[in-house]
């Protein structure tokens, strides 16, 4: 079975009601490429290093699968209504399937 892939988004949005236009947008995509939500904002302790105000990990049944879905014409159309609304850093990373410790 192939790594799942994730989407790790670390954002800070400085106008809330703008950002609401990119979270419409940007459903298609994630539903195309079977983008599920496993943190979306929430409670956060930063004990170490910088930190942003809106975190969101998002998982993809694999690495291509994420990667597909931000470059598609689906999610690259949501972008504008993001970009003018918020400031983020985002990664698109493939999950670990190997051994645990212990």
């Amino acid at each position: 079975m192939a790594a799942k892939g994730y989407w790790i988004a670390r954002v800070d949005v400085h106008d809330p009601e703008g950002y609401k236009g990119y979270l419409a947008a940007n459903a298609a995509a994630f539903k195309k490429y079977g983008g599920r939500f496993l943190v979306r904002g929430g409670k956060v302790h930063n004990p170490e290093g910088g930190a942003r105000s809106r975190n969101v990990v998002i998982e993809f049944p694999s690495y291509q699968a994420a990667f597909d879905c931000w470059y598609s014409p689906e999610y690259q159309a949501a972008i504008p209504h993001r970009t003018p609304f918020s400031v983020g850093d985002f990664l698109i990373i493939e999950g670990y399937e190997g051994p645990q410790p212990g």
